[in-house]
């Protein structure tokens, strides 16, 4: 072709007339919570490039607390004016849900990702190395565990501070996910928590190769998971030609009127719906660790460092309920007479082998992760409901779960010997005369897992068994009472254990710890004792805030 003929289909292209590309239209304000702990993230990282080794660990508590508390203002602001009921909305081009239920959730997050925060910053635990005060996190991350180099990083006083921002990238993540309205945005942030929190669980400062193994089984197992969401996301996209959420309901639901012709021939075949949706809730249960796809959970919480197991197991759980109930309420409502006996059968053996398995347990933090599965199995009984009691039902359930985990994961920092946490159940016999302040806060927060009156778990399980009931699931709370009472034989065994066993000569020694991890138990006890003896202004809050936007 001659350079004339190119000319020539250049000058004609340019005549052509060109649709203006109109700018995104973004809802900063609505969206503030998000943008606030992002942009914190990434002063986090510049801080790690310019700011002084020594001033780095000041400079980065400050920022995060300051960030997350801001956050958590903007989602208060939010919710009074009204966003959370008359004036819920999609905003950020359809991407984000701004609703009773998002807000709710990032509230959560937030506070939980704040007092988790805490528990990261505690430097008074371990006796001080080579003169420096040292935390739960390794001195050198790329360092080989045992080799010269780390050694070095440790007498040179080194502390891993890129914690914090890695914390806050995860936090961003998980404020979008329960928020998300459509399924690009859903992925894009479950890569976006997950990511940091791999990196998180490897970095623990003792038990260096346990905590590596951590990190690789959760980042493996993760990426499973997320490609099956993707994959079934696509196969949602084949089938109703759009990843909106409000778009695809319609189809599901047979209500859209205009067709794109190119999807045409795809469109209604339910075989792509059912296996799409099918991958797409399981990504979601392997983030929840419902039964089967838990399999990571006992691993992960154990080899990971302490503050992050709290911090992991809390806000994830929150984060990834929420995209859930999103899911299965606005976008598949339709086909809840698919989903409803998976559920069912998923949240029944998610009760019973977290609680039977857990009986087994002889560590610790492994135990509080079986606890943590059948936890998920008794949310799930709220999600079957169907119903609005039921979304404020694991709203309430929720907020009230996390701050009892991180509260109780802070308590198991504080138990030592010489090889760092005791976190073997024999190395707690007697730690009530030993400890009893210690062993009694962490009665507490048993007694509240094991979902006793006047404790938040009891609120919380009456709650979603209540709703489950009225949904028509009567069976499934007659399950979740039995595996209640299995889940309890463990929890006052360990109480049996701390008050009424000889203490060791050689056991191990309560570590005094800095306001920072007092605060974050202290939090937790308050909320267990508040939410147990007063909950009914927090039920209405969460019923207030049940109702999702379409």
């Amino acid at each position: 072709m001659s350079a004339t003929a190119v000319h020539n289909l250049w000058t004609m292209a340019a005549a052509d007339p060109i649709d203006k590309i109109d700018a995104p239209n973004i809802e900063y304000g609505q969206l503030a919570p998000t943008l606030i702990v992002i942009g914190a993230a990434v002063i986090g990282v510049l801080i790690e490039a310019f700011v002084p080794r020594k001033s780095r660990y000041y400079a980065q508590l400050f920022v995060s607390v300051v960030a997350l508390t801001a956050a958590f203002a903007a989602v208060v602001a939010l919710a009074s004016s009204g966003y959370g009921t008359t004036k819920a909305r999609i905003a950020a081009m359809g991407a984000i849900a701004v609703d009773g239920p998002a807000l709710f959730l990032q509230g959560t997050i937030l506070l939980a990702g704040l007092v988790a925060i805490f528990t990261f910053a505690e430097r008074r635990l371990d006796p001080a190395a080579h003169g420096n005060r040292i935390d739960s996190f390794v001195a050198q991350a790329g360092a080989v565990p045992g080799s010269e180099g780390e050694q070095a990083a440790t007498k040179a006083g080194f502390t891993t501070t890129e914690v914090f921002p890695l914390a806050l990238f995860a936090i961003g993540g998980m404020l979008v996910f329960p928020s998300a309205n459509d399924l690009l945005t859903l992925f894009i942030a479950l890569e976006v928590f997950s990511l940091p929190l791999y990196l998180l669980c490897a970095l623990a400062r003792r038990k260096r190769l346990m905590s590596q193994e951590a990190a690789v089984k959760y980042f493996l197992l993760g990426a499973f998971a997320s490609a099956f969401t993707l994959f079934g996301i696509a196969l949602i996209y084949g089938y109703a030609g759009s990843v909106t959420y409000g778009t695809v309901a319609k189809v599901v639901d047979g209500t859209l009127t205009t067709v794109d012709p190119a999807l045409a021939g795809t469109m209604g075949n339910d075989a792509l719906l059912l296996i799409g949706s099918a991958m797409i809730v399981m990504g979601l249960l392997f983030k929840v660790g419902a039964v089967p796809f838990h399999m990571w959970t006992p691993d992960v919480y154990q080899g990971a460092p302490t503050p992050v197991t709290g911090f992991m197991a809390a806000a994830t759980k929150v984060a990834a309920f929420g995209a859930l109930l999103r899911l299965l309420y606005v976008v598949l409502p339709g086909l809840r007479w698919d989903w409803r006996p998976v559920m069912f059968g998923v949240a029944v053996i998610t009760m019973l082998g977290g609680a039977i398995v857990a009986i087994t347990q002889t560590d610790i933090k492994r135990l509080l992760a079986y606890s943590s599965i059948a936890h998920a199995g008794f949310i799930l009984a709220g999600v079957i409901a169907t119903t609005e009691d039921g979304v404020s039902s694991v709203l309430f359930y929720l907020g009230a779960y996390s701050f009892v985990t991180i509260g109780a994961f802070a308590v198991v920092t504080l138990v030592r010997d010489a090889g760092g946490e005791a976190t073997h159940l024999s190395k707690w016999a007697g730690l009530g005369r030993r400890s009893p302040l210690v062993a009694a806060v962490f009665a507490v927060f048993l007694l509240a897992f094991a979902g006793i009156p006047l404790t938040s778990g009891f609120s919380g399980k009456f709650a979603v068994f209540k709703a489950a009931a009225e949904g028509g699931a009567g069976s499934l709370v007659v399950v979740g009472v039995i595996s209640s009472a299995i889940a309890a034989f463990f929890y006052i065994r360990v109480i049996v254990l701390m008050f009424f066993s000889e203490p060791k000569a050689d056991g191990p020694t309560v570590a005094v710890p800095s306001p920072l991890t007092m605060t974050a138990i202290g939090v937790g006890v308050a909320v267990t004792l508040v939410l147990g003896v007063a909950p009914q202004y927090f039920l209405d809050l969460a019923g207030q805030a049940g109702v999702f936007v379409r």
